[in-house]
Formats: C-alpha cells, sequence, structure tokens
C-alpha cells in the first residue's frame, strides 16, 4: 500500500469566476511546484480522476440546482437565465456563474470521491485533493465561491459505497457551513469546524450553540474563535476540543477540509496566526487518523486568498506531514529552514505582487503583537468550555 495518494485534475485550474475575484487557482500550481523543487512530489504520482456523475452530485444537491448550473454554464446566457441565477445564488459578486462550471466542478467534485475511494478502497493509507473543499455550497444554492460541494458528495460516497462513520474536520478561517448542514441530522457524520466567529465575518454561522438536529443532536461541534486570535490560542481551542471529539465519536475515518486563510497576511478575515497553525494542526489531524482510524485521512484543499506568502507554504506543509516527510523534522529544528532556491528565483520576481517568503516558518516578531492577547485568549478558552460541556470528561 502507497502511503499517500496526490489528486489533481487539470480542470480544477479553471474554476474562474473572473480576473478581479480573490479566488485564484495559480496556488494549486505554486503549491505543486513548490513539492517538486523539494523532490517532495513527481509528476508520475499525481492521480487524475474522473468526474463526478450526476447521480452522485444528487446526493447532496436537488435537481433542480444541478440543471440551473448546467443552464448558466453555457457560452451565451440568455436574459431570461438571469432569474434563475439569482433564484441559485449566481447573481452576487462573491459566486457568479461562468462557463463550463458544470463541468470544471464536477470534475472537483470527482477528484474528492477519488481521493475518498483511494482511502477506503485500501489503495492508499491517505489521499490529498487540494482542488476540493468547497464547503459552503447548499444542497439548492452556491455560496462562498462555491458551487458544488465536493466534501459532501465525498462523504456521502463513503457513507453509501462503505457505511463508515465519517469525522469531518474543517479548519477553514470561514464556518463549514454548507458541509454541516448536508449532514445537520445524521448521527454518523460527525462535523468540526474551528474559525472565525461569525459575528463579523461570513457566513455568520458557526455559534456554539448549534449541535445538530434530530437524531443527528450532538453530532455537530464548533469553535467560533475571536478575532484577532494567535498561535497559541488558537491550537489551544482546536487540540483539546478535536481530541475530546474523536475520542466520543470514534470515527471510522477523517476527512479534514484545509483552507488556509486563518493567516495574519489573509487579506479576507481578521484571525492572527502564522505558519506555525498550519505546521501543528495537520500533525494533530494525523495522530488522531491513526489513533482512532487506522491511518484513513482525506484531506481536501478549501479557502486561502495570500496565493504568495501563505497558501503553497502551509498545502505543502500538509503534504509533507501526511507523508512523514524528512523535511519535516528539520523545519521543526530550523524553523527558518529556507525553501528551495530555485522555487524563490521562480517566483519571487515580477510575478510576485508581494514579497515572498525564504523560509518555511514566519520568522518570530514579523508583525506586531496583539494587545488585547489576554482577553481574547480567555474569551476563547470559555468558547470551549462550552463547546465541550457535553463530551465525556
Amino acid at each position: 500500500m502507497s502511503n499517500t495518494a496526490f489528486i489533481f485534475h487539470e480542470d480544477v485550474l479553471k474554476y474562474k469566476f473572473n480576473d478581479q475575484h480573490p479566488f485564484r487557482q495559480e496556488r494549486l500550481i505554486l503549491t505543486l511546484e513548490l513539492l517538486k523543487q523539494l523532490g517532495a512530489l513527481n509528476e508520475e504520482e499525481l492521480i487524475r480522476p474522473r468526474k463526478a456523475d450526476e447521480h452522485e452530485l444528487l446526493w447532496v444537491h436537488t435537481p433542480g440546482y444541478i440543471e440551473a448550473v448546467k443552464q448558466l454554464s453555457v457560452p451565451a446566457i440568455p436574459p431570461s437565465s438571469e432569474e434563475l441565477a439569482e433564484k441559485y445564488g449566481f447573481h452576487t459578486e462573491d459566486t457568479p456563474y461562468f462557463e463550463n462550471m458544470h463541468e470544471v466542478t464536477s470534475a472537483i467534485v470527482g477528484g474528492s470521491i477519488e481521493a475518498a475511494e483511494q482511502v477506503m478502497s485500501g489503495k492508499a493509507l491517505h489521499a490529498l485533493h487540494l482542488g476540493g473543499g468547497l464547503h459552503h455550497a447548499m444542497k439548492n444554492k452556491s455560496s462562498g465561491f462555491c458551487i458544488y460541494n465536493d466534501a459532501s458528495v465525498a462523504i456521502s460516497y463513503i457513507r453509501h459505497h462503505y457505511g463508515a462513520k465519517v469525522l469531518y474536520i474543517d479548519t477553514d478561517v470561514h464556518h463549514g457551513d454548507g458541509v454541516q448542514f448536508s449532514f445537520y441530522s445524521d448521527p454518523n457524520v460527525c462535523t468540526f469546524s474551528i474559525h472565525e466567529t461569525g459575528k463579523y465575518l461570513f457566513p455568520g454561522t458557526g455559534a456554539v450553540n448549534e449541535r445538530g438536529d434530530g437524531e443527528g443532536f450532538g453530532a455537530c461541534f464548533n469553535m467560533p474563535v475571536e478575532p484577532y486570535t494567535e498561535d497559541e490560542s488558537w491550537l489551544e481551542s482546536f487540540q483539546e476540543y478535536i481530541e475530546k471529539v474523536a475520542a466520543f465519536f470514534q470515527p471510522d475515518v477523517i476527512v479534514s477540509q484545509h483552507g488556509c486563510d486563518a493567516h495574519y497576511y489573509d487579506p479576507l478575515s481578521h484571525i492572527h496566526c502564522s505558519m506555525k497553525v498550519y505546521l501543528e494542526m495537520p500533525k494533530i489531524i494525523h495522530e488522531l487518523a491513526h489513533k482512532w482510524c487506522g491511518g484513513k485521512w482525506i484531506a481536501l484543499g478549501g479557502g486561502g486568498y495570500d496565493i504568495w506568502r501563505v497558501v503553497p507554504r502551509a498545502w505543502s506543509l500538509l503534504w509533507l506531514i501526511m507523508n512523514d516527510h524528512a523535511a519535516v523534522k528539520q523545519i521543526e529544528n530550523n524553523p527558518l529552514l529556507p525553501l528551495p532556491g530555485e522555487w524563490l528565483k521562480l517566483w519571487n520576481n515580477e510575478q510576485a505582487p508581494d514579497y515572498v517568503p525564504a523560509t518555511w516558518l514566519d520568522a518570530p516578531n514579523a508583525w506586531e503583537d496583539i494587545t488585547r492577547r489576554k482577553e481574547i485568549t480567555q474569551k476563547n478558552r470559555k468558547t470551549k468550555e462550552i463547546g465541550m460541556l457535553y463530551l465525556p470528561k
């Protein structure tokens, strides 16, 4: 058995709303090139998945919604379709329709299904699909840059084909609302999301008292952290809580979403974390997968809007940790270990609008400390205590 499958379909690069939109898939190429320059990934290792079929999309989305996506994917949209766009959420600046979006997003969903199949069939112990993680899409509406909810479809695939209990862990700075509500009444899918509180940030959900409904009550957990939360408080909020959730639920497999927009540099949130979080957090999930699931772990991408300074480093660290790569120890021993020189030479020029950091982790004191650190830490601790109130001691 190979250790980790890397899933990549070139069509994910066509998931593009417009030239001004913050969701930019160049970040995938930047990450792939960084891993190749490090010698941690070869072109031959990439697994090209099939596209999801309509039957699989229907596990999560309504027939009317899928048909609307198809109609809005044609090259020339007739004026009569504008009403359809408004009905299904494609009239906004966040998630405008674009040509071929049904085909492109079906490829993304297919990638997450392939990642699930690689792990559940035993072909690989772990699988990574960085093109996935479109966690905001609802059953009958697009939302937050997301059209089809590949994470929810992949989880549904696992449930339909393998009957396994799934623990979904969402570390994006925005609440994983679409996945949560896909399984809000399902006791066999446990959702956990750590995110910036919805009081100030899209999508406005993810309160600590959102705990599921019906038979699924008690299988939904949220950890909304305060704006300007830093590394230590974020990791403290995450580790104890998710360890208790995993011990309570005892999953057969973990599906995790790895939006890397909680970094200080990210332009779309207010969290104040450094690259340290993206080194430590995957290690915690990795350990949980081996403790409870025999190692079964499917990781998806997600948000991340500083595509030069944050995303390539964060997603590369995820791959390295999934593979127990020797570079992880080197980075732990030397946080300012340089990035591959050829990668820096390739991107740290006129193509990059900002200075690209030359080291794997961020330099200490690279930005000013938060003066309300103590107050923020205390508030996060209180929220965590409330969230864990009904978990076994």
